[in-house]
């Protein structure tokens, strides 16, 4: 199949709308639903990245994607009691696979962000993991294979229409790649920077202990960054991605925003946050809305009179900001990556408040000295990789 036409492309009103190869077949089979122009987008975009996490870590790797930027990446590391609990699988009586892992934390870390996404899996979908994406709001899923009893389970998604790409995992692309804007072709060499543990050498700060769990929490953050819109900021913790930021026109507007949900994650963990009293009659989605506004700013959407009994069966207390403080206080040794340097210090201060440890960027600011002073400070490690990853 040389070409495969689409309902229409980003809009409705753009028609018409296909994929197609200038030479040799496409790399894709669809075996069910019919997949369009965005989420085509996100699954060879998702594919890219899964794929490049698989051959930096070794390990399965899972990225739920929107509007081409990931909202979460994982490797399939085993889940603890309480990233069960606040990713709503607790109840889910089955043996986690290393793949179901990797979806279950790259779907988890950003919930609100994650609805309606696009997966992509590194390795062949198994029916463990299958029954985790049965229970999301999803768009489709991409992979390199499906066990049959995996295929049966997402063909009945969506009533049947559930997106579900197999791609050819030995495809490799022309280096040279293209794409028109304004009817002006643009043209440039892939991007195929390999990113692994040796890329964070350049270590530049008085503390140069790096652990190897820092080393691929950092090669994710890259890649990661890698393959989300620009300006992009990750935060890391665990072999998951829990803070992204995308598309920011400025680097501090980026590392609060990452940081933001990079902090949500943590106080999600908070025992206050885990024994809110939902009532059982309460969706997952409407939980994650619910503990989005219980643990931010607008705390009293969720806790006014005539507004909680709608929620909770008993009214919960406020999470006051000198808790929430206290809390975010616990939360050690988490890893930031950068797509382009830092230009200032203050990324690196906002950056610490969510427990940041260990940094990567590419350098070359003319204020790389006041920003490695700030690291210094704080006993962070940092690494100068003189390597850009700007992705448009």
């Amino acid at each position: 199949m040389k070409e495969l036409e689409l309902k229409y492309g980003c809009n409705p009103n753009q028609k018409p709308s296909r994929i197609y190869m200038e030479n040799g077949e496409l790399p894709i089979t669809v075996l069910n639903g019919k997949p369009g122009y965005i989420n085509f987008l996100d699954a060879f975009n998702g594919w890219q990245l899964v794929s490049e996490l698989k051959k930096a870590t070794g390990l399965a790797a899972a990225t739920s994607f929107k509007h081409v930027s990931p909202a979460g990446a994982a490797v399939g590391l085993p889940l603890s009691d309480v990233e069960r609990r606040i990713y709503w699988v607790d109840d889910m009586d089955m043996e986690f696979t290393p793949l179901a892992n990797a979806y279950a934390r790259a779907r988890g870390a950003d919930r609100m962000s994650s609805f309606g996404d696009f997966i992509a899996l590194s390795d062949v979908c198994d029916k463990a993991t299958a029954l985790l994406i049965k229970r999301e709001v999803s768009d489709g899923v991409i992979a390199p294979g499906y066990d049959e009893d995996a295929l049966e389970i997402l063909k009945a998604k969506k009533n049947g229409n559930y997106n579900v790409i197999q791609i050819d995992p030995g495809y490799v692309p022309d280096p040279i790649e293209r794409k028109e804007v304004f009817g002006i072709t643009f043209e440039q060499g892939r991007n195929e920077l390999v990113i692994d543990d040796k890329f964070f050498d350049h270590i530049v700060t008085e503390n140069k202990n790096l652990p190897d769990a820092a080393k691929i929490d950092l090669a994710i953050a890259m890649i990661t960054l890698k393959y989300t819109q620009s300006n992009s900021v990750c935060y890391v913790k665990g072999g998951q991605a829990i803070g992204i930021g995308a598309g920011q026109q400025s680097r501090i507007h980026c590392t609060r925003l990452a940081g933001q949900k990079a902090d949500n994650w943590w106080l999600r963990q908070c025992p206050k946050v885990l024994k809110l009293p939902f009532l059982d009659s309460i969706k997952r989605v409407d939980r994650d809305n619910a503990i989005d506004l219980y643990i931010g700013e607008d705390y009293m959407d969720v806790l006014a009179d005539g507004e909680w009994e709608k929620i909770f069966q008993t009214k919960p207390e406020v999470f006051t900001k000198e808790e929430k403080r206290a809390w975010l206080d616990q939360n050690t040794g988490v890893s930031i990556g950068s797509d382009a340097f830092f230009p200032f210090g203050d990324n690196i201060e906002r950056a610490h408040r969510s427990g940041v440890q260990y940094v990567a960027q590419p350098g070359g600011s003319i204020r790389d000295d006041h920003v490695i002073e700030t690291c210094n400070k704080y006993g962070m490690v940092m690494s100068f990789t003189g390597i850009r990853l700007f992705h448009h």
